[in-house]
């Protein structure tokens, strides 16, 4: 199986993904909603491209308000059946639900530990296996593929280039402006 990268220089001429790969896989995340904007995508890519998620997006966006946490978390009855309905995003009644719950215990993590990234940067996993051991007790719909992309796509564990992709070195340097 080829990697991103490699899956990239095949698929260059596809712009979503070519932006995607240049200027966010990988790139540190510090932002909340962000993090959630992130780990709901791949939650909702789960069995299907990253290129539909990322055809998406904007219809994710708009759906759940920019992903901000304090507003899905909010969600109601009525909302949970207009996402049900919106033609703009994955329609998986699961991954619907899974966001509104997700979102509050996003809120949870927020009250406890200050911010989603607070808790994330106070996890001690070595491993991938553990990650998602605390994904799973944490988050629903959070299997080893969410996780592993989830973690991968915010740049908290390496991976998302190959060594020889010159996006790599970029993100090397945002993680030393950081200190990740």
């Amino acid at each position: 199986m080829p990697t991103f990268c490699e899956a990239m220089a095949i698929a260059s001429s596809d712009d979503m993904m070519r932006i995607y790969h240049d200027t966010e896989y990988g790139f540190p995340v510090q932002d909340d909603n962000q993090l959630f904007e992130r780990l709901m995508l791949e939650i909702n890519q789960a069995g299907l491209s990253w290129a539909i998620v990322l055809k998406k997006r904007s219809g994710f966006r708009t759906a759940f308000h920019s992903f901000d946490v304090d507003t899905v978390a909010a969600y109601t009855d009525e909302d949970k059946e207009r996402l049900a309905a919106d033609v703009g995003i994955i329609r998986n009644r699961a991954k619907i639900l899974a966001a509104i719950e997700n979102a509050r215990r996003v809120q949870a993590i927020q009250s406890e530990f200050g911010s989603f990234l607070s808790w994330i940067e106070q996890q001690t996993a070595g491993s991938i296996d553990e990650w998602v051991k605390i994904f799973r007790g944490t988050f629903k719909f959070t299997g080893y593929e969410v996780v592993n992309e989830f973690l991968m796509s915010i740049g908290r564990i390496p991976g998302a280039h190959d060594s020889t992709c010159p996006i790599n070195n970029e993100i090397l340097a945002a993680r030393a402006r950081l200190r990740v």
